[in-house]
């Protein structure tokens, strides 16, 4: 029989649950729910998930205290906060702290559907089982350099700040590397607002899934590299230098910073 991807679905309201799990049905995962994180330790010590999706804010073991237990002990589990608007700030500490991803309420069946695929393909690059051939990747010979003082969402997004004290943003390399072909690129426009946590790049694959870059700093849109609307091999590349996404006033750099994984060497 071949191995099912195992979800655990956890919090505290039972309709919750139920329409995450229905969102999932008939992908082949086997998916059990827990309505408290005291449950869910309990069903992850005897079955040994391979995702769980967890509610942020929850009574009694809250969904980032059931981050850290469940990460201490395994550190190849995907964990998937689901957040309302509020706790966005917490969701990105979330990262931090070692979740795969967020999901910001409300959602619909296919984001949620593309994110556990993601999640899924991101475990397999880190376990060197990504099917390559079908993903977008640089040119041959191409070697991809992270470059030094970025401040990065983990394997999402990244901000360097300039000199001038704006910040450009871009899209982490592994992000790229488990999404399957890029089909359409959805940017936001000049002189709006993004703030931590939000959406601030829509990308759509050859899959149909729903992909959402994370704004890893608040603050007001200045520029969008304009040529990776044309050009996706620029973005595939060199990610951290040609394939810049946008340019951003930030509003409250410190604060934001503090939510981030600073990359300080090359």
């Amino acid at each position: 029989m071949a191995y099912q991807t195992k979800i655990l679905i956890v919090d505290d309201e039972i309709p919750v649950c139920k329409s995450i799990s229905n969102a999932l049905e008939g992908k082949g995962y086997t998916i059990d729910m827990a309505l408290s994180g005291e449950e869910a330790l309990n069903k992850e010590e005897e079955n040994k998930y391979d995702i769980i999706i967890a509610d942020l804010m929850m009574p009694g073991i809250s969904g980032m205290e059931l981050l850290k237990v469940v990460r201490n002990k395994r550190s190849d589990i995907m964990v998937i906060m689901v957040t309302g608007y509020p706790s966005i700030k917490s969701a990105v500490e979330s990262i931090k702290l070692g979740a795969f991803d967020f999901i910001p309420k409300p959602f619909t069946p296919q984001e949620l559907r593309s994110l556990v695929s993601r999640a899924l393909e991101s475990r397999y690059y880190h376990e060197g089982k990504v099917a390559e051939e079908t993903k977008l990747k640089p040119k041959e010979g191409v070697k991809i350099s992270i470059h030094k003082d970025l401040y990065c969402i983990a394997d999402n997004s990244w901000a360097k700040v300039e000199q001038d004290g704006n910040v450009r943003i871009g899209i982490h390399h592994i992000f790229l590397k488990v999404i399957e072909k890029i089909t359409s690129i959805e940017f936001p426009k000049e002189n709006e607002m993004r703030y931590q946590g939000e959406a601030c790049l829509g990308i759509t694959d050859t899959n149909k899934h729903i992909h959402r870059v994370w704004t890893p700093v608040s603050g007001k849109v200045i520029a969008i590299n304009n040529e990776i609307k044309s050009d996706y091999e620029k973005l595939l590349n060199d990610p951290y230098k040609d394939g810049w996404m946008l340019l951003i006033t930030p509003i409250h750099l410190q604060d934001d910073l503090k939510n981030l994984v600073h990359i300080e060497t090359t």
